[in-house]
């Protein structure tokens, strides 16, 4: 079953999606899947060296004392799942544009599930920008691609207007946030589900799979 994760990279809840659908998947072990992770830019408008973490934050949110709370609320969700964010450690939000690439190449050569989890473990654990080709670069080349081939892509246009007409064809069935699930083709699961919700909807497609095959039998 193919199951597609439209996410941005500096999305923590997008995170917490990753966890909780693995988890799912491990409570389905009869059927097999096909992760495939899909771009989209909570903001596509920064620019591209990115820009002060703690300024755009209080843009967004207003002060800190409106952002406090909702960090709270992350480091509860993410201590559910096991992941520790350390968000005092990031000072730039960088644009996506170029991880989405990247993400994008590493599903030909198999290892796009190590490049996503990289570039999440790199910017919310780490604080490094995942903006910065170098950093794109080392990801890159610690998940097994070929660190010669990625600068190269990196450093050109390849790709570019695939993933912008990804993202942008997203946002024209309806997705405007994220993580946004599509399972099987058919249905789609907005925000980080519980595994078990995501497991019974599995299920659902799995099911309505099934009852297809049977009727064309």
């Amino acid at each position: 079953m193919q199951i597609d994760v439209i996410s941005d990279t500096v999305c923590p809840w997008c995170y917490i999606g990753k966890r909780r659908l693995e988890r799912a998947m491990r409570l389905r072990p009869q059927i097999a899947f096909d992760v495939r992770w899909r771009p989209f830019q909570l903001d596509p408008t920064t620019p591209p060296e990115g820009v002060d973490r703690k300024a755009y934050m209080e843009r967004k949110f207003g002060s800190s004392d409106k952002i406090k709370p909702i960090h709270n609320a992350l480091l509860k969700a993410g201590e559910d799942e096991g992941l520790l964010f350390a968000f005092e450690k990031i000072t730039r939000t960088p644009n996506t544009i170029n991880s989405h690439r990247l993400i994008r190449w590493s599903h030909s050569i198999g290892v796009q599930d190590a490049v996503v989890e990289l570039l999440f473990r790199r910017y919310f654990m780490d604080g490094a920008d995942i903006g910065q080709i170098s950093t794109l670069i080392e990801i890159g080349t610690e998940a097994g691609m070929d660190p010669e081939l990625v600068e190269e892509l990196l450093n050109s246009d390849a790709d570019l207007e695939k993933v912008v007409h990804e993202d942008t064809m997203a946002r024209k069935i309806g997705i405007q946030g994220v993580p946004t699930f599509l399972i099987g083709g058919k249905m789609l699961v907005s925000g980080a589900q519980d595994a078990e919700v995501l497991a019974r909807a599995i299920d659902r497609v799995a099911a309505e799979s099934d009852e297809a095959v049977a009727t064309t039998a």
